[in-house]
């Protein structure tokens, strides 16, 4: 393109070049699934590890061999996991299979919201711009801060005794 450009309109014609050139060599994304027709993804949340499996569905939701009733008690963790299938409009399409390991409940329902977007991500390539907007895609990395020596905590230093 050694074209000389010579007033402000030939510009705009070459930059118009090169957008309809870059626009016609996007690629859309493939699924990625396996022979059963699922698509798995690892999720992670501050210490707490969860390997996702998704396939199409009615809804179902087993976390560790249990039912998320059995697993999850409080209704916030559940709202916590269900949240990609609302904000993508696909709520009870697909059974979620899952395990999870390390940390507690609360990173535990992290883990498994960041893996089932993740899988949701693999399994239907043209949610990622609605899963990436809401922020399900990124991990989360804030964790606790380890204790220091010589203190009370991470931080807090012990009392300080004057006599």
């Amino acid at each position: 393109m050694a074209e000389k450009l010579e007033s402000l309109k030939d510009l705009k014609k070459a930059s118009a070049k090169v957008e309809t050139a870059s626009a016609e060599t996007v690629v859309a994304r493939k699924p990625k699934k396996d022979k059963l027709g699922r698509s798995y993804a690892t999720g992670k949340r501050k210490d707490a590890v969860a390997r996702v499996w998704i396939k199409p569905g009615k809804g179902n939701i087993t976390i560790n061999d249990k039912s998320i009733d059995q697993y999850f008690a409080r209704p916030v963790l559940k709202m916590i996991i269900n949240q990609p299938f609302e904000v993508a409009n696909r709520v009870n399409e697909f059974d979620v299979v899952c395990t999870v390991k390390g940390g507690g409940l609360s990173g535990q329902a992290g883990a498994i919201k960041h893996g089932i977007s993740k899988a949701l991500n693999d399994f239907e390539p043209e949610l990622r711009a609605v899963l990436k907007k809401a922020g399900f895609l990124t991990r989360d990395d804030r964790t606790v801060e380890r204790k220091k020596y010589g203190r009370a905590k991470a931080r807090r230093s012990y009392q300080f005794s004057k006599r």
